[in-house]
């Protein structure tokens, strides 16, 4: 018998009046209620959430409330039926440090799960032992994005090792500045997109990006770009920068340009480059002009390789996860530790590009709320089978022994020529019948 409209509006006033915050999420993901002690504690309004569709990705952007829905969202774990203790960190100017949250799953009488989450307690850093090892990365990426400013590219700068700490401190330091830029690091380490980062992240409004690969470029087409950017728009006083993408495959006459019209003043521009190598270590190698590596090294920022720097692995790949949940629509809530383990066994050729593929692979393929070895791309597998197979040693080739084999062969076949008769061996051989009959005996062909 359905409840009455009196007996639901006692409800929710009781609900609505319970002291310790919570909110429920529908099976569509849409937040559909929230009491008063949840709203006061988010510090918004409820009918600013209510009707928000939440996904589960730190990778979301645009209006607050989207941002703060995205912040809320169950782990998909909790849509599968299984009850989940999870820390969640808010955007913005939300109630700062780690919140845990318990999410109830509660099936719907058509079968659809819908997620009561219940607000225990917060404002803690991030607990490492808390939750599942998703929801732990997933908690760390919201650190991430409450740190670190919303339009910086934070893929491209993420991670706890040494190496990055100092790289983000060198792309702020760099954003802020108007000084050449070089940016180090191995293919598919997405170093034009932070080049790109860099230009866009300054405090002051950006001015056009020119973006060039100098192994195209020769002496007359590199003229021309400088003086179109010397020419620059009509009206346009923002600072315009060049991005010389692969700047160590510049030609000579090219290089011998660009460091007349740095060197004497006439170039406005910013340059930002790329390139494999250190330009100070292509100098010295002395296949790139050393005055030249001076002047486009004024901040240098080396991006170490994925294989160098393996324990940011996990965050990355929590990161792609959540882009592909963003992008797609299909919500996954990360990898299994032993995914983790594969990954960090493969050797990465293609950097961070190759793993944002394999990534989005998994995604399209897994089946449960996380992704698990059956879902990896096949090339992973055979590539771990590989590496475990001992590698096969050259086989020594001794000169005398192979001659013999030759030898005795011949012998063989000119003796079945000659229906066993040996001076015609010989002279089908081109030797004499003495040397023959020597030969035969070494051979072990005399009986």
């Amino acid at each position: 018998m359905p409840a009455s409209r009196a007996s639901v509006n006692a409800l929710g006033k009781l609900l609505s009046a319970a002291a310790e915050p919570f909110y429920v999420v529908a099976a569509d993901r849409r937040i559909v209620f929230l009491n008063d002690a949840c709203t006061s504690w988010l510090g918004t309004e409820a009918n600013e959430l209510v009707g928000q569709q939440c996904q589960y990705s730190t990778a979301a952007e645009g209006p607050a409330a989207s941002a703060l829905a995205a912040a809320l969202c169950p782990p998909p774990e909790a849509f599968a039926g299984r009850r989940t203790t999870a820390q969640v960190v808010l955007p913005g100017t939300s109630p700062g440090g780690a919140w845990e949250i318990e999410f109830v799953p509660l099936k719907a009488s058509d079968g659809a799960w819908l997620v009561l989450a219940l607000v225990h307690s917060g404002g803690a850093a991030v607990d490492e032992e808390a939750g599942t090892s998703a929801t732990r990365l997933h908690a760390r990426l919201q650190q991430y994005r409450r740190k670190l400013a919303l339009r910086y590219h934070v893929d491209r700068l993420l991670g706890d090792s040494p190496d990055m700490q100092r790289a983000r401190a060198q792309a702020k330091l760099a954003a802020g500045s108007s000084a050449s830029v070089s940016i180090v690091g191995p293919p598919g380490s997405h170093r034009e997109h932070l080049a790109r980062a860099i230009h866009y992240g300054g405090s002051g409004a950006a001015g056009p990006l020119v973006p060039l690969a100098s192994a195209l470029l020769d002496a007359d087409l590199l003229q021309a770009a400088l003086r179109s950017l010397a020419r620059g728009k009509s009206g346009e006083q923002r600072p315009a920068t060049l991005l010389l993408g692969d700047i160590d495959a510049l030609p000579e006459a090219a290089q011998t340009d660009l460091s007349r019209s740095l060197s004497g003043g006439r170039f406005a521009a910013r340059i930002i480059s790329t390139s494999r190598s250190p330009l100070g270590e292509l100098a010295v190698r002395g296949v790139f002009r050393a005055d030249l590596a001076c002047l486009l090294s004024t901040i240098s920022i080396e991006l170490p390789s994925l294989g160098a720097r393996l324990a940011d692995l996990p965050l990355l790949v929590q990161w792609y996860v959540e882009q592909a949940n963003l992008r797609t629509g299909k919500q996954v809530g990360g990898c299994l530790p032993e995914v983790h383990d594969r990954l960090a066994g493969h050797a990465w050729t293609n950097d961070l590009q190759e793993l944002e593929e394999v990534i989005d692979e998994a995604h399209l393929h897994a089946q449960g709320p996380l992704i698990g070895l059956q879902d990896l791309p096949p090339r992973l597998a055979l590539a771990a089978q590989a590496s475990t197979r001992p590698a096969k040693s050259d086989e020594k080739i001794v000169l005398e022994e192979y001659l013999a084999k030759v030898e005795h062969e011949l012998i063989v076949r000119a003796l079945k020529r000659a229906k066993g008769n040996k001076t015609k061996a010989a002279r089908l051989l081109g030797m004499t019948r003495p040397r023959l009959y020597r030969r035969l005996v070494q051979l072990g062909l005399d009986t």
